[in-house]
């Protein structure tokens, strides 16, 4: 595409900086109006041209285009003549010696003039003898080279250079081919390895443009080949396959393009402030989430595509620069298939056309364990199998035995089904899994599309049976070694969020999908109940962790009468363990690993005494106060120095602690100089998943805001806090709280934390300040605080839910407006999940009663006023 006769005219006439801004302001204006009407390709080519004419006029004005010596060459992507609106502009100025201090002055100026242009570039000056030495040492330079263009100059320093880069024995043909092998294996692990990330990397992710980019650099070193279509003639790529590839570069210039001019510079991250202005100028609409969902999961198929595409090529490119890879030992698997080294290959392709065997492939990579890949011609039969399918797989009754066999395989669910995943089999033989493909997840807490995290999930599950992982999953591995049908939790796994993005409530209609699946594929009723109620409760045990007291006799209770059977609870505990596990890679944390741990032991116990014979709460009084009486008598406290300290708390306290916390909690009374002072303890090792705190003070208000405000500052989050108050007018104060990334506090922070609260106990009127950093991405979400007033089981206590984006301070807002009102804060369940607060608060008004509708009303509007104004 040339570039308009304007463009080309102001560029000519510049002669002052803001002329060369005009030219460029006008230049950029012109890509933007022109991106909806011209092939993309066209757009990043004139850009090349654009900059390579200001860069040759600019070589001229700065009389550089006068030395002899000198040569101005295009590399990377700039080289390639690819330029996106905001992308670097890379080059390299050649020169036969150093160059004289006149010279290096003459440069400085012209890179001076570029940064002045606002324009991001990337330069280096060397001889080729430099050239050559960095080439050897940095596999990255050597293929900046590789897609080197001579702008202007001296072309006989060029064309030595060039030879050097095709034809010296650095950087050979295997050891190149390695060094990026070994460079993509890297940029994908640092991606989780997955393509599926809700914020993808357009460049970096698997199946972006990098992958396409390796394809082509190890074609130009090794085949000579400057363009993808020369690999047919090598035998590589059939025509299907070459125009497949055109229009992935396409689609995926298209969304880059997009992308920069959202974002407004070189952005590669499709992030989510910029994903709905993208979707509306790549043309999905303007309607929010729906164009959004429609352009990124385009996206997720094209990386997909992209990803088993440079799998295969990278593969066959082994076969020709690797001989010693063409001598791996070919082992018989049956009369179908073989294993090729590390790589399973079928003899004929024509046997797919008995579906099954399809199947009858991952079953083999489940019986061998050294086979971690597919042979590239098999992969290329695979594609060109599922484009022919007319139907679901599963509609066959000999795929559905096959499959059926694969999930009872105790190797299934590992690398098998991580297989079929990546090469479409699950989306071909469930048609439920084509619409998650790439489904998007609007939230603050998800990080991977719907079928990334069940994929995630069911690893998660695969792990259980793995001994080696007994101290990470200890509960777990022991429950599967008496599962007596695993694939019934694995099946819960698949179908436990299948239902995303069709509307409605997920969990019924996916138990309703699981129910139909169980009737097609011949499991019991009650089997299939099984499956079915799993995936309609697979929310529950997070839900009750992570916002009821578990420590209520009553809220087990509740729990274990919907759990039913301690079957159901152990299919259940290990689902949640799974999917939490699965959801953020951020996400899970010792603190929610004791919550359902506890939760998961306490409904155990409740259901093995009897739904109908719960534990007297006075037993549970008892038991507890015995075993933390024992702990401080061995640590040489006096019992009547303890039951003297105990007489003080009512019976709500010793049912909201476990043994442990009550006898550190007495430990620290025990040796307090004065109990009519306020007292501060911050445990120094993690005690029930987190760091605990706890406060001992007289009565005040307005102490939970203060003492909330000490612990945000400090860069803390609050998961749990306990309000109780004491017979004599004292009130406790216990908090479990992490440091951001999930961690407990490190004992300098912990003793940090102590410092500001006794300071705080000490000084009421100090003010506690924040620094303000809420990130811009929240704004994407549009989250408006959700506030919930509702009756307690106590009728003295009302219950207010509040659901917030997790801002710096949020608690300590909430708290001043609980102040404001003369609130009583009797329980706080403090929960954060992923950037999303989620808070339960059991207060009473001032007269110690339940709220009252009017109260209700002005607490309603005022927590609304305040946190609608910190969250905008």
């Amino acid at each position: 595409m040339a570039l308009p006769n304007k463009v080309k005219k102001l560029l000519s006439d510049a002669e002052q900086l803001t002329d060369y801004r005009d030219c460029s302001h006008y230049f950029y204006k012109w890509l933007q109006n022109e991106f909806s009407k011209q092939p993309v390709g066209n757009l990043i080519n004139a850009r090349a041209e654009f900059i390579d004419r200001l860069l040759i006029k600019l070589f001229h004005v700065y009389d550089l285009a006068h030395e002899p010596d000198l040569a101005l060459i295009a590399v990377g992507g700039y080289g390639r003549g690819e330029l996106h609106p905001y992308s670097d502009i890379d080059f390299l100025l050649l020169v036969t010696e150093q160059p004289s201090e006149a010279i290096c002055e003459k440069i400085g100026q012209f890179v001076t003039m570029l940064w002045d242009l606002n324009l991001e570039i990337g330069h280096s000056v060397r001889t080729i003898e430099q050239a050559i030495e960095q080439k050897r040492e940095d596999v990255t330079f050597a293929t900046s080279l590789l897609e080197s263009r001579l702008l202007f100059g001296n072309h006989i320093e060029y064309e030595k250079l060039k030879a050097h880069i095709l034809d010296t024995p650095i950087w050979h043909s295997d050891e190149f081919f390695l060094a990026k092998v070994n460079e993509q294996q890297l940029r994908h692990k640092k991606c989780h390895g997955t393509a599926y990330n809700l914020e993808p990397n357009i460049k970096e992710n698997p199946g972006g443009l990098r992958d396409l980019q390796t394809i082509i650099w190890v074609a130009k070193k090794h085949f000579r080949a400057e363009t993808l279509q020369e690999l047919i003639s090598h035998g590589y790529l059939t025509h299907e396959e070459y125009q497949e590839l055109l229009e992935c570069l396409e689609n995926l210039w298209n969304i880059r393009f997009a992308l920069h001019l959202a974002a407004g510079r070189s952005e590669n991250r499709l992030l989510f402030d910029h994903q709905p202005l993208a979707a509306d100028l790549l043309g999905f609409g303007s309607d929010g989430k729906a164009s959004v969902e429609r352009m990124m999961k385009r996206l997720f198929r094209i990386m997909s595509r992209v990803r088993e595409l440079n799998q295969m090529l990278l593969s066959y490119f082994e076969q020709s620069i690797l001989p010693e890879s063409n001598e791996q030992a070919v082992v018989e698997l049956d009369r179908n298939f073989e294993r090729a080294g590390h790589q399973i290959k079928v003899k004929n392709p024509s046997v797919f056309f008995r579906r099954e065997q399809l199947f009858v492939l991952f079953e083999h990579i489940a019986d061998n364990p050294e086979i971690t890949h597919i042979y590239p011609s098999t992969i290329r039969t695979i594609r060109q199998v599922r484009r022919r399918l007319l139907g679901d797989l599963q509609d066959y009754a000999a795929c559905r035995e096959a499959f059926l066999r694969l999930i009872k395989h105790p190797n299934g669910m590992g690398r098998a089904f991580t297989l079929m995943h990546k090469h479409g089999m699950l989306a071909a033989y469930l048609p439920q899994w084509r619409n998650i493909f790439g489904q998007m997840q609007f939230d603050l807490f998800h990080a991977y599309t719907v079928d990334e995290h069940t994929h995630k999930l069911i690893n998660n599950i695969y792990q259980y049976f793995d001994k080696t992982n007994v101290n990470e999953f200890p509960i777990c591995c022991e429950i599967v070694t008496r599962m007596d049908k695993p694939e019934l939790l694995y099946l819960a796994g698949i179908f436990h969020d299948i239902a995303k993005g069709r509307g409605g409530d997920h969990s019924e209609l996916g138990a309703v999908d699981a129910i139909a699946f169980a009737k097609l594929h011949r499991f019991s009723t009650s089997d299939g109940k099984l499956i079915a109620w799993l995936v309609s409760n697979h929310l529950l045990m997070s839900v009750t962790a992570q916002r009821k007291d578990i420590n209520d006799p009553d809220v087990i209770k509740d729990f274990a009468t919907r759990v039913k059977t301690e079957r159901q609870l152990d299919y259940l505990y290990c689902l949640t363990v799974a999917d939490i596990r699965a959801t953020n890679d951020n996400l899970w944390n010792d603190w929610k690993n004791t919550l359902l741990r506890e939760l998961y032991l306490h409904t155990q116990r409740a259901l093995r005494l009897g739904l109908e014979n719960p534990m007297d709460q006075r037993d549970q009084i008892r038991d507890k106060k015995h075993q933390a009486k024992q702990r401080l008598i061995n640590n040489g406290y006096i019992e009547e120095q303890i039951d003297l300290i105990w007489s003080r708390f009512k019976a709500n306290y010793f049912t909201a602690f476990s043994e442990q916390q009550l006898s550190w909690h007495t430990e620290h009374l025990l040796n307090c100089d004065d109990l009519s002072q306020p007292s501060v303890a911050v445990s120094n090792t993690a005690m029930h998943g987190g760091t605990q705190v706890f406060v001992y003070s007289p009565y005040s208000g307005a102490l939970f805001a203060r003492l909330v405000s000490v612990i945000g500052s400090k860069k803390a989050q609050i998961q749990h806090a306990q309000v109780l108050t004491t017979r004599d007018g004292y009130v406790l104060f216990s908090f479990v709280v992490l440091e951001v990334s999930g961690d407990p506090i490190a004992s300098a922070q912990a003793q940090s934390i102590k410092r500001g609260l006794d300071q705080a106990l000490a000084d009421p009127k100090k003010k506690i300040r924040f620094k303000k950093n809420r990130s811009q991405r929240f704004k994407d979400f549009n989250i408006k605080p959700k506030i919930i007033l509702r009756p307690h089981p106590r009728k003295d206590r009302s219950l207010i839910e509040i659901q917030a984006v997790d801002i710096p301070g949020l608690l300590t807002k909430i708290a001043e407006v609980f102040q404001a009102h003369l609130l009583h804060i009797h329980a706080a369940r403090i929960t954060t999940v992923g950037e999303r607060a989620e808070d339960f608060f059991v207060v009473s008004n001032n007269e110690y009663q339940a709220l009252t509708d009017e109260e209700q009303a002005k607490i309603h509007q005022a927590l609304r006023k305040k946190l609608n104004a910190e969250t905008e």
